[in-house]
């Protein structure tokens, strides 16, 4: 590699990250082994929610409060929720990107046939997503709202799904399974709050007739699954780019409220398959911090290498299907050879390489196998290895430079307000690594680099990914000889069951913050269970990112901010 493909390989990981400590900045062979002593482990954290409830006439103004007053300049999760007699309604979480503080807000309606709450995508532009869900899934109509379509259901589908009294066969009598072709509208409706307090709806254009509309996807190798793309052109050139989801829409949050608290562990792996360890990991640490439990001071160590080796896994296939999205093929095969290392390591400890069904309530599966650390050191130097080898056979490449600097440019303003946490949002300056704001499991004995930096375009977003890679075998060379005795799994109860009340908890997964939202009646069913998407807010970006861009800029663009749609639709 050529001495300015170094320095600009090196951008980001050196110049532009935060100054780290003398030991972080050593060479990974010279770091000292961190690790506490096998003590007690910390208590758990306090992960209830204790929201402030606010009229629907009043939360504009208290949204808008806490986003110019009090900097919630991120909305971190919308949650929909039915209460039945107590009426249905919204619950947001708002957080303030410089000192991480954050507020709930809740907001109840009573009218049931025809609920109406303010909008707030005048505030966040993930609102705009975030508010359709609701309405597809329970019929709340957020006024002032520019685009009150289904996200996820047919734009056909009668009757609200997450609802409580819903009947899906009273609602759909007549075609049930929808077996026919889905409509797609080129008009929207917003319904206009006036001062009188009456409601005025308003239809907009999505398409006009004369716009020249391009299907890319759902059946589409680089939409990197069922994903539609409307995409409005000019020329060659974006002007906007629709979004359809739902293709595969499961409906995990809904089937989990008729499951134990175990059973839904299952489904969490098939989210975000690659990084099926973190979300079981971040639904098991709620559940477990909702109960007071303390899990083993092993299983945090063992989490935590678990959860980077899951990153690995990730970013390789990331950078594996970039290359293959663009036509180089031998790198596509690169990735895979050393993506194979990581998917045995898993099969030999977990029986699994994809769904892995590791993590439980109170530890671990399985305690790892005898051979787990001296394969994940030999992967560890293998993988140092040949991560220079995707910077010699990609990286200085002059088409890929060509197709990705100063491509999907997205500021620091932009992805907070769409909420792109992971390396997209740090591609673009901002710092949103949970596992340095708030430090879980063993993340707080261990010395590593957040990896930021300030272009914000394709090649930004493909080299956080790259420079993350080696942040994550410096995390696991430091556990993975100083792994603590002690039980991989705690005795629990053979029904486990919450206590009343809201709880939230995340992880920093592959792609961002992986966040769990559970509302319990004290059953051994969550009466609501809902994930923060890691994916949703990337695909809400995509027609900021791609406006302006040519046609063959969208597969770059998509690629680069990492979306996996299973975990959108979910």
């Amino acid at each position: 590699m050529s001495e300015e493909l170094k320095a600009t390989a090196n951008n980001g990981t050196e110049a532009q990250k935060p100054a780290a400590s003398a030991a972080a900045a050593k060479p990974a062979a010279a770091r000292p082994a961190v690790a506490r002593p096998a003590a007690a482990p910390a208590k758990p954290a306090v992960n209830e929610l204790k929201p402030k409830t606010v009229a629907a006439a009043d939360l504009h103004a208290e949204m808008k409060r806490l986003h110019d007053e009090e900097g919630m300049d991120f909305l971190l999760n919308l949650t929909g929720e039915d209460w039945l007699e107590d009426g249905i309604g919204v619950v947001y979480q708002v957080e303030n990107t410089e000192n991480h503080k954050q507020a709930c807000v809740k907001c109840v309606v009573s009218d049931r046939e025809n609920p109406m709450i303010p909008s707030v995508c005048d505030l966040w532009d993930i609102a705009n997503v975030y508010e359709r869900e609701v309405y597809d899934y329970y019929g709340i109509i957020f006024t002032n709202h520019p685009d009150m379509r289904r996200l996820f259901m047919r734009e056909d589908w009668v009757g609200y799904p997450f609802r409580k009294d819903n009947d899906p066969e009273k609602d759909n009598p007549f075609d049930p399974q929808h077996m026919t072709n889905e409509p797609l509208a080129d008009v929207t409706y917003e319904y206009q709050l006036e001062q009188d307090g009456t409601v005025k709806k308003v239809e907009h254009q999505i398409f006009g007739e004369d716009d020249y509309v391009v299907n890319i996807g759902p059946q589409h190798p680089s939409t990197h699954g069922v994903l539609h793309f409307r995409v409005d052109l000019e020329g060659e050139m974006i002007r906007k780019v629709d979004p359809i989801l739902g293709y595969i829409h499961r409906g995990v949050e809904k089937i989990s409220e008729s499951m134990t608290y175990p059973q839904t562990l299952a489904l969490t792996d098939r989210l975000d398959y690659l990084g099926a360890m973190q979300n079981r990991h971040a639904l098991c640490m709620c559940i477990e911090q909702a109960m007071g439990v303390e899990v083993s001071d092993r299983v945090q160590v063992i989490r935590t290498i678990m959860d980077e080796l899951q990153r690995i896994d990730s970013h390789i296939l990331f950078f594996g299907c970039l290359c293959q999205d663009l036509g180089a093929t031998t790198a596509f095969l690169y990735a895979f050879r050393d993506r194979e290392k990581i998917l045995d390591i898993f099969e030999e400890t977990c029986g699994g390489r994809l769904i892995l069904n590791y993590n439980t309530i109170g530890g671990v599966m399985y305690d790892i196998h005898p051979n787990f650390q001296k394969r994940v050191k030999e992967f560890i130097k293998i993988m140092r290895k040949n991560i220079q080898e995707y910077h010699d056979i990609f990286t200085g490449n002059v088409i890929f430079q060509n197709r990705s600097k100063g491509v999907g440019v997205l500021t620091k303003e932009q992805v907070i307000s769409f909420g792109c946490t992971g390396g997209t949002g740090r591609a673009s300056g901002w710092h949103n690594d949970l596992r340095k704001i708030k430090p879980y499991a063993a993340y707080d004995r261990v010395q590593f680099n957040e990896i930021v930096r300030t272009e914000g375009d394709s090649f930004a977003r493909y080299m956080i990914r790259l420079d993350e890679i080696k942040e994550s075998l410096n995390i696991i060379e430091q556990l993975i000889d100083n792994i603590p005795e002690g039980n991989y799994q705690e005795k629990m109860k053979p029904i486990i069951k919450l206590p009343v009340g809201t709880f939230y908890s995340e992880v920093e997964g592959s792609r961002g913050r992986m966040g769990v939202f559970i509302e319990s009646k004290g059953d051994k069913s969550p009466y609501r269970l809902h994930y923060r998407s890691t994916g949703l807010p990337l695909v809400a970006v995509m027609d900021t990112a791609c406006k302006g861009n040519m046609l063959a800029d969208l597969i770059t663009i998509g690629g680069t901010v990492d979306y996996v749609v299973p975990d959108i639709d979910r």
